[in-house]
């Protein structure tokens, strides 16, 4: 079997099974989507070369991870699941590191204890064969094992830069105590997943000026104050006093969704609950009007059709914008029922 292995949050495999089929069939590519609702991954498979290639992860929107589907191992002897292993992986190239894991979900959760034990005996098995360096190198592939059962399991490659650099595709990250709310971790995760190293360096720096629109109780200006960004938190609820105090913050009770900047912003971020499609057409004009040049923003996604509604609104997004340099947009693993995008006109 070839094609792709992707994992996502539990619950939304029929939206990645969906987003995988389109952007394959855009890309010139046949092949179909295998899945069962939380599962937490979905095979893709596919019998062409440069499927991979041609769907890059960070452009998926609902794939916490991408790998190259090497084979499918069922019915494993739990006596030695190694042979079999070793034996699917001839002939694949030398690997830089190896990731056993689990879905992320509510069923495979218990598989977490063989997950950890099997990786400390594959590793000097890979080693003896010649299939996995003596150090980690990043600069090879990663061989990824995911067990969805004691006797089941999947083979993928990850290409490093093409590829989630969390284990299941999750950052761990921890909620500080002057955190105001939890979905800091949203603001955080995304900063992560969706901003390259780089861009993290050039587009938030001290000084920047910032919006935070729908703020109340701070939780996104938080994280804004810890990169030393000067923010206006735009909200009629009020802001935990310890944010404020950070002496970076001006707090404007009024509507978020009405408030406009009297100059233009480096930042405008949004995490208020509202239609998606209208938050779609008030972050394009927010572009559009160069009240802001970059933006981070979650869209609330309904119960059903959430994949089409998804398409929907990235295409609002760029239609109405006036043009932009950047779009990328990802289920986090903090994020619930919605997604996280960032959008780019460029510049520092």
């Amino acid at each position: 079997m070839q094609g792709l292995l992707c994992y996502c949050r539990q619950g939304f495999e029929p939206e990645l099974a969906g987003e995988l089929t389109q952007r394959a069939a855009e890309a010139g590519f046949a092949g179909y989507a295998r899945t069962q609702r939380n599962d937490g991954y979905v095979v893709f498979a596919c019998e062409d070369e440069g499927l991979s290639e041609a769907l890059p992860w960070q452009q998926l929107v609902f794939a916490r991870q991408k790998l190259a589907l090497i084979t499918e191992l069922r019915g494993l002897d739990p006596a030695d699941r190694i042979t079999p292993m070793l034996a699917a992986l001839a002939g694949t190239p030398r690997f830089g590191d190896v990731w056993v894991e689990h879905p992320d979900s509510d069923a495979a959760k218990p598989l977490a204890g063989l997950a950890r034990s099997f990786g400390n005996a594959l590793r000097p098995a890979l080693r003896k064969a010649g299939l996995l360096s003596a150090k980690e190198d990043s600069r090879l592939p990663r061989l990824h094992v995911l067990f969805v059962n004691g006797d089941h399991a999947f083979l993928g490659i990850a290409q490093p830069a093409d590829a989630a650099p969390w284990p299941l595709g999750i950052p761990r990250l921890r909620l500080l105590p002057d955190a105001p709310s939890r979905s800091a971790l949203k603001l955080e995760e995304a900063v992560l997943a969706l901003l390259r190293p780089d861009e993290r360096e050039t587009l938030l720096r001290a000084g920047m000026s910032a919006a935070d629109l729908g703020a109340a109780p701070g939780g996104w200006t938080w994280v804004l104050t810890r990169q030393h960004l000067r923010v206006t938190s735009v909200d009629n609820g009020p802001l935990r006093q310890h944010v404020l105090d950070t002496g970076l913050v001006e707090h404007l009770r009024a509507d978020g969704f009405r408030w406009q900047p009297a100059q233009p912003l480096d930042w405008m971020v949004c995490d208020m609950v509202e239609q998606p499609r209208r938050v779609a057409e008030r972050m394009a004009t927010w572009l559009r009007e160069g009240w802001c040049r970059h933006t981070i923003f979650n869209l609330k996604l309904p119960m059903k059709k959430r994949w089409d509604e998804t398409t929907l609104c990235l295409e609002i997004l760029r239609e109405q914008s006036g043009g932009l340099r950047t779009v990328r947009a990802k289920q986090l693993y903090h994020d619930r029922e919605e997604i996280t995008v960032f959008a780019s006109k460029g510049g520092r």
